[in-house]
This record gives C-alpha cells, sequence and structure tokens, in this order.
C-alpha cells in the first residue's frame, strides 16, 4: 500500500540546472584518519585525473579525522597549493560521520567519496558521477563483484566481501551488489533527505545509507571497477565485521518493526512509471497477486496441518472453525506486511477485525462444502474431505483477494497527510564545519521537508539548463574552495 505523503504528480528527475561558472559540480571527499604517507600522492593523483578529464568544474575535500600524525598539516600544504582542494577537520573519529559532515555542508549538486589508497581505477569515476549529473539514477557506486569488474585481492578479502553482500541479501534484502566499495556518489538533493535517517558514523555508514536508498525506492547505479586491494590497509577487519554485523541487525529490526518513516520519502525524486494513472491498470495489482498468492499457499498448508491436528480430538467443523481462525489471523498479518505493504502497529488491531469477517465468509463457504459433503455421504473418507476443503478454499482465497485489496487494505493517500505524522518534521540544517549535524534531543531517525527537483536551500530554479562544461582552469578567477 503506497503511503506517499507527497500530493499530485511527482516532478522528473531532471539534468542539473546550470550554476554559475566555476561553482563546482562534483566534490570528491576522502575521509583520512594518519595517511601523511599516502595522502599527498593521492591527492595529486586525483587532481591531476580530473582535470584532465572531466569536463566541469570540481573540488577535492580532504575529510581529516582526528589525525595524530602530520596529516593536517600535510593536508593544509596541499590546499594551498592546490586552488580545486579544501580540508575539514572533525574532532572524532569515524568514517561515516566525516562524509554526514561534509556532505551536508557542500555546495556541489553531486557529492562523492574514495579511499585514500586509491584501489578504485579513476576511470570509473566519471561514469559514477554521469546518471548523477544526468538525472537518470540518486545515487551510484563501484562494484567489485559485477562480472565485468576486474580485481586483484586477497582469498580473506574476497571470502569476507562476498559472505557480507550475501547476508545483506539474506537478512535486508538488499539487491545492490558490492556495499563497502569506498567509490560512491550521491546526489545533494537526495543526500538532504536521505542523511537524517542514517544513524552509523562508521564504516556500516555506506550500507545502512543504501538499504534505505533502496527501500524508499530510489535508484542506485552500479559501475564494475577495477580494483587492487591495498596491502597496507589499517582497516581492522574483525571489529569492522562486528560493527556491521550490529548495524545488519539494527537496521533489520527497525525495518521489520515500521519505525523507519521511509514511506515519507518514497520515490521522491523522479518521473515513476508506477505513480501515474493509467486507465485500467490497477496500481500495484501484479505484485500483490504475487505476494498474496505465496502467503495464500503458505496459509493453506499451515490450514491443513492445523485441521489435521484438530481432527484428532474434534469433529470436523469444530476442526475446521479453529484451524480456518488461526490461519486466519497468520494470514491477515502476513498479507498485512508482505503483499500490501503496511508497516507499523498502527491500524492493526482493525486490520485484524476486518480481516475475521472475510474469514466469517470463507467459514461459510467451508463449512457450508463440509455440510453438503456430509449429506452426501454419512462416512466421507479423510482425503475426501481435505479435497472438498481445498476446492472450497480456493474459492474463498479470491474472494478474500478482492475484500483485502478494496476493503481492508485500500490505498487512501489521503489518509497519509502530513498531520498524521508521527515523526519530527524539523529542517534538517546542514552541519557548520567541524559539527554533529543532528539537533540535540531529536530522534536519530528523523525527516526533513523537501521539494522533489530543488536544491535543500531553494536557490534552485524551477527551470532547468544543462550544464555547461567548465574547466577549474577557466577564465573565472575565484578561489574555488
Amino acid at each position: 500500500m503506497r503511503t506517499d505523503s507527497s500530493p499530485g504528480t511527482l516532478p522528473a528527475r531532471e539534468h542539473l540546472p546550470a550554476a554559475p561558472a566555476g561553482t563546482p559540480v562534483l566534490d570528491v571527499v576522502i575521509p583520512v584518519y594518519n595517511e601523511e604517507k599516502d595522502l599527498q600522492p593521492c591527492v595529486r593523483r586525483l587532481h591531476e585525473h580530473l582535470d584532465r578529464t572531466f569536463p566541469y568544474a570540481f573540488r577535492i575535500t580532504i575529510a581529516d579525522n582526528a589525525s595524530t600524525d602530520t596529516t593536517p598539516q600535510v593536508a593544509g600544504r596541499l590546499a594551498a597549493e592546490i586552488p580545486e582542494v579544501t580540508t575539514f577537520r572533525l574532532e572524532q573519529k569515524g568514517r561515516g560521520r566525516a562524509l554526514r559532515a561534509v556532505w551536508s555542508a557542500s555546495d556541489a549538486p553531486v557529492l562523492a567519496y574514495m579511499d585514500v589508497d586509491l584501489s578504485t581505477d579513476l576511470n570509473a569515476l566519471l561514469p559514477l558521477v554521469a546518471p548523477l549529473i544526468s538525472g537518470h539514477s540518486d545515487l551510484a557506486i563501484g562494484s567489485r563483484l559485477a562480472r565485468s569488474s576486474r580485481v586483484v585481492r586477497g582469498p580473506k578479502r574476497e571470502f569476507i566481501s562476498r559472505a557480507y553482500n550475501l547476508i545483506l541479501r539474506g537478512s535486508l534484502q538488499a539487491r545492490f551488489s558490492d556495499a563497502q566499495c569506498g567509490f560512491k556518489a550521491i546526489r545533494r538533493d537526495v543526500a538532504q533527505v536521505l542523511l537524517p535517517l542514517v544513524e552509523d558514523t562508521g564504516w556500516f555508514f555506506d550500507t545502512e545509507m543504501l538499504v534505505l536508498a533502496e527501500r524508499a525506492g530510489l535508484r542506485i547505479h552500479e559501475v564494475p571497477v577495477d580494483w587492487v586491494d591495498d596491502p597496507d590497509s589499517t582497516v581492522h577487519i574483525v571489529r569492522t565485521a562486528t560493527d556491521d554485523l550490529k548495524g545488519v541487525w539494527r537496521v533489520g529490526r527497525a525495518l521489520a518493526t515500521g519505525s523507519l518513516p521511509l514511506d515519507r520519502i518514497a520515490r521522491p525524486f523522479g518521473d515513476d512509471p508506477r505513480d501515474r494513472d493509467i486507465k485500467d491498470v490497477p496500481k500495484g495489482l501484479a505484485r500483490q497477486l504475487v505476494g498474496f498468492c505465496v502467503v495464500g499457499a503458505l496459509s493453506t498448508l499451515f490450514y491443513l496441518l492445523l485441521y489435521s491436528g484438530f481432527r484428532v480430538f474434534s469433529g470436523s467443523q469444530i476442526a475446521n472453525a479453529l484451524a480456518l481462525l488461526v490461519s486466519a489471523v497468520a494470514n491477515t498479518a502476513a498479507n498485512r506486511r508482505l503483499t500490501f505493504g503496511v508497516r507499523g502497529r498502527g491500524g492493526a488491531v482493525r486490520h485484524q477485525a476486518q480481516g475475521l469477517v472475510v474469514f466469517g465468509i470463507g467459514l461459510a463457504l467451508t463449512s457450508g462444502s463440509l455440510a453438503a459433503l456430509n449429506a452426501a455421504t454419512s462416512e466421507p473418507a479423510h482425503s475426501t474431505e481435505l479435497a472438498v476443503l481445498v476446492a472450497a478454499n480456493l474459492a474463498a482465497t479470491v474472494l478474500r483477494f478482492l475484500l483485502f485489496r478494496a476493503w481492508v487494505f485500500p490505498d487512501r493517500r489521503e489518509d497519509d497527510s502530513p498531520a498524521h505524522a508521527p515523526y519530527d518534521t524539523t529542517p534538517y540544517d546542514a552541519a557548520p564545519h567541524g559539527t554533529a549535524p543532528f539537533h540535540a534531543g531529536r530522534a536519530p531517525y528523523d525527516t526533513a521537508p523537501f521539494r522533489a527537483g530543488a536544491a535543500a536551500d531553494g536557490t534552485w530554479p524551477d527551470a532547468t539548463l544543462q550544464l555547461l562544461p567548465v574547466r577549474p582552469h577557466d577564465s573565472d578567477s575565484r578561489d574555488l574552495r
């Protein structure tokens, strides 16, 4: 069931609007902690590549995560020597904390990050950000697990990476292929809405952001990358894996209980054909039919097992009524969550009450079938009773789906206005440099009002023009930092 609070037709995802000459289109963030050795060659190599291949103005931001060596001094020298380089100092560690702070404060319409070791070949950078500039996608990630990726790394890291992504697919139903590759990008308008929902401040930040984006219906573009493992990486594998598993449990629990307000940002960016009013094509019908059939098949097996168990110590009518009652409660709960996408506890009692009315209709059909069978023969075989009940349940199933769709779980968008939202909708303010981006006392899952197609500060014009290629060394004399 759609529970969008956005009224009317959603605006189309568009090419980024034109910006003043010299304004960076891309902000590449490099999170670092005690990287005094690798920082300078990394930044110079990245700058040379962007200056040679990227057709728009850009910025490179060094996000220093409370380094205790000479990394801040190295970053300062690079910022003084290269106009397109700036530095950002945080007094607390955490890659997620650094990315949230820099991305929240950046004015570039496309935000990216990469690891300081540059394990990912830089030729994948333009394919990574191009779908975001064109408006095709909302986020983009590099994938080391795509078929055409070329990866060089040891068996230990290969096993850990693939096992982790299998866990994500099995537990959080993730469809993206590689959550841990340090090579990602996001549109700024998307980040302004998504970042307040991401709670993690460490290595799980990427995964949580991607899971929430995917669940909200945002489009994630994947780019096959060439990747060479860094043998000198300082990442603590065991501790990182433990923290990631804790994060998977936390996010999975939040999704299961409906405490995440993903319906408030579901598909806000783009002209999704599923949002269009097309004559004679009911919305979500195909998906709901598949979900209902799966739940119905499992419910039927559950019902038959219950009936066979109750039949041992009771008559057929009592066994049928008890089995149908128990299975109906389970069926309504499963269809509520899986078929019609209703999350949270709101309305659950009413839905179960309506489900019991539907159960009464099913009971009348199945009980009537049993009564007709007993009238036809005094002692019907148990297999015959089961066959009659299966046929009656098939008829009741069709009627149950129609009643569920039209009566129990209708698509009532007018009930989902912001006045009914239990979540804080105070505007999310971008954190100033060096400060945490969350307001004190606010719940970790917090949403911000946002008009799709516009910048968070409201300065982007409604009319959209294509970006004109602007090279960093063009005639504009302003400081790009």
